[in-house]
């Protein structure tokens, strides 16, 4: 004997609401910051037979705004943001840019030549090059034969 089940819609409507509701709850999207409150800039971390690349998003910011450190392994990147004097002819609606004290800490792998880290700062993009030790970088061996 088939048992015959009912097709209720509305228990369907309630389960894709509850999907929208939770696509917003674990949205990506990032709310206005606070006032004042710090940020961590994004960081992209590659590698190269020869180096691992690091490069971070500090857009409007100088090099001499900027501390980079490799200490047992970490490796840090830090600085502050400062924010332009406001107008008391203004009033602002709105303020988004981020402001304030940052740092970005990354372990590397133990295998790095820390005293032959390159910098540079270009286009609001710092670019790091941080050699590998020689005893990690690949090697071609020939076989003799004979």
């Amino acid at each position: 004997m088939t048992t015959l089940t009912r097709w209720d819609p509305f228990q369907e409507a309630v389960t894709l609401r509850e999907a929208v509701s939770r696509l917003f709850d674990e949205s990506f999207v990032p709310s206005a910051p606070a006032r004042g409150a710090g940020f961590v800039p994004a960081l992209d971390l590659s590698e190269t037979p020869e180096a691992y690349l690091v490069e971070v998003a500090v857009p409007g910011m100088k090099a001499e705004d900027l501390n980079v450190n490799i200490e047992n392994g970490v490796l840090t990147i830090s600085g502050e943001v400062k924010q332009s004097e406001e107008s008391k002819e203004r009033n602002y609606h709105r303020v988004e840019r981020r402001y304030g004290r940052f740092s970005r800490s990354i372990t590397l792998p133990s295998t790095i030549r820390a005293d032959a880290v390159t910098a540079r700062l270009e286009n609001g993009v710092l670019h790091l090059s941080i050699p590998k030790a020689e005893e990690v970088k690949p090697r071609k061996i020939t076989v003799n034969v004979g």
